[in-house]
């Protein structure tokens, strides 16, 4: 792979737009890229903007804007008479994704949330509304609703889109100091994983995995574990930045220097 370059890639998109789109994996990724570029341009001068949805980070100099939206599960939350309803057919939200020069997708781990965690009061599917159903199913239901989206609403021509691999969260991770040994997870490969390569294989418009499954699973180490603030508790979840993130940023500039 080719080493980071900040200052190559705000060269190479000066006046571009980059949006990262998803849950707080990609929190993780729009963090760990702007500082990645802001270490290789310390005296640049850069704009920060944090609203609730949507925030971003402005390089001045090369006009190069790089965006988060924040949305968990892609495809909309409405709230209706009934409460708040998962639309697994609905992405109106993506009118704030177009126009951009890249797009990264993530979604995965808030399809596992349930009780308080749980955003949504019902889950509807074309005409049937429920209480709940497989989240698997819904998963890929919901992934099948974004494709359609890219290959109505993208031109590869003027956007390259970027879907980032599922990003595994492992069980007691509390001060885990080494990564695991050799190249290969013990465990089969996630379902979730297996919907996103479904889904991926039947989309028309080209979409670049960021396939950082596996080298994200042996990094067990790189959680914040017990370090994140009391907030959080044992977050296996989330990666500390610097860490893991920076190789996921690694991948998407090879990507884009490709």
């Amino acid at each position: 792979m080719p080493r980071f370059n900040g200052l190559d890639l705000l060269k190479r998109w000066r006046g571009k737009k980059i949006m990262f789109v998803g849950d707080s994996l990609s929190l993780n990724q729009w963090i760990s890229l702007a500082c990645m570029i802001h270490a290789s341009v310390p005296n640049s001068q850069f704009k920060i903007v944090r609203q609730e949805s949507l925030s971003s980070v402005t390089f001045q100099e090369y006009g190069v804007t790089i965006f988060l939206f924040r949305s968990t599960y892609l495809v909309d939350i409405k709230k209706e008479s009934i409460g708040r309803v998962l639309k697994l057919d609905s992405i109106e939200q993506g009118e704030a994704w177009k126009g951009m020069d890249v797009l990264i997708f993530n979604t995965w781990h808030w399809w596992t949330h349930t009780g308080r965690e749980q955003p949504w009061d019902y889950i509807q599917h074309g005409g049937t509304i429920s209480k709940d159903m497989n989240r698997l199913i819904a998963f890929y239901i919901g992934l099948t609703t974004w494709a359609r989206w890219v290959d109505h609403n993208i031109d590869p021509n003027k956007t390259k889109v970027f879907f980032q691999g599922v990003s595994p969260t492992h069980f007691q991770c509390d001060r885990v100091q080494q990564p695991l040994a050799g190249s290969t997870y013990p465990g089969s490969t996630p379902p979730q994983a297996v919907v996103v390569n479904r889904v991926l294989s039947r989309i028309m418009k080209p979409v670049f995995l960021l396939d950082i499954t596996t080298l994200s699973e042996l990094r067990k180490d790189a959680h914040p574990s017990a370090y994140g603030g009391v907030h959080y508790g044992i977050d296996c979840s989330h990666w500390c930045v610097p860490g893991l993130p920076d190789t996921w940023n690694q991948l998407l500039y090879a990507a884009l220097v490709a």
